[in-house]
């Protein structure tokens, strides 16, 4: 297994989790931990064994964003680009193309760019103390990492406009009506009860589960005809797995499942 200095992974019960690990900078992002993120999610994504992956944070926050501590003086709007494709748009594609489930435990801030990490995961949990910030408009820049795309498709233009502009914090509890969190728990309760929700998707028929997610990242941008073609495609796939076989013969002799994933 690859050494880390940023962050800490872990694989067990099916599940690896991810976790940010510079708690004395709220786990801002550095170039190093953006490339073991990286590392770690192409890791889990080849890893038989895993079947679902949590994302969190170390200590008091889930990620603060950029470091800008460790970014040059100089940094102009050119090297900004390739900072941005070169480091988190890698970052962003995977947790959007691993057919797997990806769920985030957010147990403190998550602003800027750490807000567009929460944001792109499947599943998102939260602690009530928790909240998500768009702050890139407080430092005259826009939401990058995806933000734009993820917060118009989960919350509509005028509402993700507001929250972009506005950069203000969005308490755990908004972020729960405004369907930008699945869950909000007590903060004591988070890491149970992200790591059960993590093993209880790792024992689902990750296969579909996969196909499930590809069909509705393409549905995104396609047509009620189109994607109805797609998810026609994907149910052939799905029909010859050995997890429809085992759902069926399980559901005909009255008993649970056990899925392989496969």
């Amino acid at each position: 297994m690859a050494e880390y200095q940023t962050i800490l992974y872990q694989v067990d019960q099916g599940v690896a989790a991810i976790t940010l690990n510079r708690p004395e900078r709220l786990n801002a992002f550095i170039d190093q931990m953006l490339l073991e993120i990286t590392q770690a999610l192409k890791s889990a994504d080849k890893d038989e064994t895993v079947r679902a992956i949590l994302i969190g944070g170390a200590g008091r926050g889930f990620c603060a964003g950029q470091d800008l501590d460790s970014l040059p003086e100089t940094l102009g709007g050119h090297q900004l680009y390739d900072h941005l494709m070169d480091h988190y748009r890698p970052v962003i594609k995977l947790l959007q193309t691993i057919e797997k489930p990806i769920l985030a435990a957010i147990n403190g801030p998550a602003a800027g760019a750490g807000a567009s990490l929460a944001l792109a995961c499947d599943l998102k949990i939260m602690a009530k103390t928790a909240y998500l910030l768009q702050a890139f408009n407080n430092i005259g820049l826009i939401p990058d990492a995806g933000s734009t795309w993820f917060l118009v498709r989960q919350v509509g233009y005028s509402r993700a406009f507001e929250l972009a502009v506005e950069a203000e914090r969005i308490p755990a509890e908004r972020c729960l009506e405004l369907g930008l969190v699945n869950r909000v728990v007590e903060p004591d309760a988070l890491l149970p009860e992200a790591r059960a929700w993590a093993e209880k998707l790792a024992q689902r028929p990750t296969y579909a589960v996969g196909l499930t997610k590809r069909a509705m990242n393409r549905a995104l941008t396609s047509t009620l005809m189109e994607a109805i073609e797609y998810e026609a495609h994907l149910q052939q796939l799905a029909a010859q797995s050995e997890d429809f076989a085992e759902g069926t013969k399980a559901f005909k002799e009255k008993r649970p499942a056990v899925f392989k994933g496969k």
